[in-house]
């Protein structure tokens, strides 16, 4: 007689539930439910945490598959291929050290020191290529197994950059790791806390600390491309050890990633550094040190227009302005918080007469203390106050990237006082105003993050966290706004909502924010007198629209490629002469157009008028109008808009107003009240 084989029930996420022969993996519960899915199947979510394909499962297990073409699936072979240049790369180099080498946003990398001090050349990425190709078609499992962490230091004892990892987690053990702790996070990502080192092996070839989950054999990763060599500090640590790093990118298909390397080449077109360059808007010089930028004209033209808009659209929607200095005595840092949440962010302190100061790195607190300077009445709330206030913040070199990662910025900072009965409003208003102005900056698509609670890490009672929380839900379902509830992702001191943009070739920026405070109130002791004659606590709002002006300038940098609309170009018009003869008619025109408002030049018949023309449209001038003998006879122009025909003829008058118009379209309405 043969025992019956045991059976064990799985729940999948439909809330179906099926049977299965005990020992059944999750890839069998794929397999079951059809041969698609058990081909994108690359690891499985079994009760909630990521798991290999090949874990069996337990009686009961809340089962979902995780396919190739999820945000998911596409991390799992990203790390895998990771896995895979680490192993040709100690294949064709023995006696490499490797570190980490993590799934990052579209990609991956791995940091490595060679011996001898060598570096990566082209053709060394090319033979790295060449030889993950290769084990990729040997179709070798990805095979984990649990050792101590003894165990694992005599494992990596020729891998010195793994047993530092392993040493750092077990010097952790028991110790509740802060989630803002990147360092950490990436050695918890390697090894548990508890004392388990988990490894993944590619034959006995190579072995590699990681938690995985990993696709079962490498048979299943194919669609990628090794991109780029950079340097890379040990931990991005200045003094430490420079490594080698090789980023790469992984896709699901063949199609995705040729998708994904037409983005790149567009990407690379608009990289505003080089457009900055190029179109004499900005630069780094090394004398400044590092993260420093400096404007030039042109560029500051732009930016002008930028803060000009942002103040003109505050001073409509009922905001008061302020002006705080750059730097403040430590007790004020001390008071708010930042001293001890956010001093490796900051400027080392300055030792003055009377005490220690610091460059800020925020501009709450400052306004903070205007709040408190005098009794505030309810009458006065909401309080709205803005400020274009310049920051420092301390980032690592390897860390900076032109604008977009910088150490000195100005944010369009606002900060909102108000009641707990005017919270609502105040946030659906809000949510109001950035939009209408991300929309006048030619931004069409949005999506937001909302964060919410870590009841573990967190100030302020349930019932306003719950208030506050709702009230910033009901802002983004009022505005039909696509959103992701990060559960747990909310700062200490409150929920916010992080609105992202989608630019011209479909990447994603992170710019504006909407932020609860429950904690600087109670911190700087603020209080208004309510109706009822008693003391209360106002709640604060953080928005910052742009993020920081200078990061928002080189977003539109590159989401328009250098061509900004004429209502932001530093030079709307230039004027061309077709001859010397035509110059004075050319430069009295200027002069009308600068009379209406716009911004002009000439440039003189010293070149051939091809050249010029060309030269002006490599400038992605909006307007380039010639002026001939028709032209000075008739008060005409002809016009060569950017990216449309030329018109001959068309009078001054005409001219003037139809530009007057596309300007105009920008501007903010007059009408806006209130926080809108």
């Amino acid at each position: 007689m043969h025992s019956a084989m045991t059976e064990i029930l799985i729940t999948l996420p439909d809330g179906s539930q099926r049977s299965f022969p005990e020992g059944s993996t999750a890839g069998d519960v794929a397999a079951s439910i059809g041969s698609r899915l058990a081909k994108a199947a690359v690891a499985a979510i079994i009760d909630g945490g990521e798991a290999d394909l090949g874990v069996p499962l337990h009686n009961g297990a809340a089962v979902a598959i995780i396919t190739g073409d999820s945000d998911e699936g596409r991390h799992v072979l990203r790390h895998s291929t990771s896995h895979v240049m680490a192993q040709a790369v100690t294949q064709l180099f023995p006696g490499a050290k490797y570190s980490i080498g993590p799934a990052i946003t579209d990609g991956f990398y791995y940091d490595f020191e060679l011996p001898d001090h060598k570096t990566f050349t082209e053709d060394d990425l090319v033979a790295v290529e060449a030889r993950m190709r290769e084990i990729i078609a040997a179709n070798q499992p990805f095979v984990r197994s649990e050792m101590s962490i003894d165990d694992a230091l005599q494992l990596f004892v020729d891998q010195p950059y793994k047993c530092e990892i392993i040493e750092r987690v077990r010097a952790l053990a028991g110790v509740q790791i802060d989630p803002d702790d990147e360092d950490v996070n990436v050695d918890a990502a390697e090894v548990d806390p508890n004392g388990t080192v988990s490894v993944y092996r590619n034959t006995d070839a190579f072995v590699d600390m990681c938690r995985g989950p990993h696709v079962p054999t490498t048979s299943r990763l194919g669609h990628f491309k090794l991109m780029k060599v950079a340097g890379a500090y040990w931990r991005g640590n200045e003094k430490g050890p420079m490594l080698q790093r090789i980023y790469g990118t992984a896709w699901d298909t063949k199609v995705a990633l040729e998708e994904h390397l037409h983005r790149l080449a567009e990407a690379e077109k608009r990289d505003h550094r080089k457009l900055a360059t190029e179109l004499d808007l900005l630069s780094f010089p090394q004398e400044l040190g590092g993260g420093l930028a400096v404007w030039h004209p042109k560029g500051a033209i732009v930016r002008k227009q930028m803060e000009d808009y942002s103040r003109q659209r505050h001073e409509n929607g009922g905001y008061q302005f302020v002006f705080t200095p750059h730097l403040a005595n430590a007790n004020l840092f001390q008071t708010s918080g930042h001293l001890d949440f956010y001093k490796d962010g900051m400027y080392p302190p300055m030792e003055m007469d009377n005490g220690t100061y610091y460059m800020k790195p925020m501009n709450c607190p400052m306004h903070c203390l205007i709040f408190r300077s005098r009794q505030r009445s309810y009458r006065e709330l909401p309080l709205r106050l803005f400020e274009l206030g310049t920051v420092y913040r301390y980032e690592r070199a390897g860390t900076l990237h032109g604008l977009m990662r910088i150490r000195g910025f100005t944010q369009d900072d606002s900060h909102i006082y108000c009641t707990e009965d005017q919270l609502q409003d105040e946030i659906a208003s809000l949510l109001d105003f950035v939009l209408s102005v991300l929309r006048a900056f030619g931004f069409t698509d949005f999506t937001a993050n909302l964060s919410t609670r870590d009841p573990k890490k967190s100030v302020g009672s349930d019932e306003i966290w719950d208030k506050a929380t709702e009230a910033l839900r009901e802002a983004l379902h009022r505005h039909g706004l696509p959103y992701k509830v990060k559960s747990g992702d909310a700062a200490f001191y409150g929920p916010k909502i992080d609105v992202d943009v989608k630019d011209a070739i479909g990447r994603t920026w992170q710019l504006s924010t909407i932020q609860c405070d429950f904690n600087l109130p109670d911190r700087f002791n603020l209080e208004y007198v309510g109706a009822d004659n008693n003391r209360h606590q106002p709640i604060m709002l953080h928005r910052a629209l742009f993020g920081s002006v200078e990061r928002f300038f080189g977003v539109l940098l590159e989401h328009y490629a250098g061509a900004f609309p004429a209502w932001l170009a530093p030079v709307q018009v230039r004027i061309l002469p077709v001859a010397t003869a035509h110059e004075e008619y050319a430069h009295a025109q200027a002069a009308a157009l600068r009379s209406a408002g716009f911004r002009v030049d000439v440039v003189e018949a010293n070149d051939q008028l091809g050249k010029r023309i060309r030269a002006a449209k490599l400038e992605k001038l909006p307007y380039v109008l010639v002026v001939g003998d028709d032209d000075v006879a008739a008060t005409t122009f002809g016009v060569n808009p950017r990216g449309g025909e030329v018109e001959r003829g068309v009078s001054v008058a005409t001219f003037i107003e139809r530009l007057a118009d596309e300007v105009a379209q920008a501007a903010p309405p007059a009408t806006l009240t209130a926080a809108q």
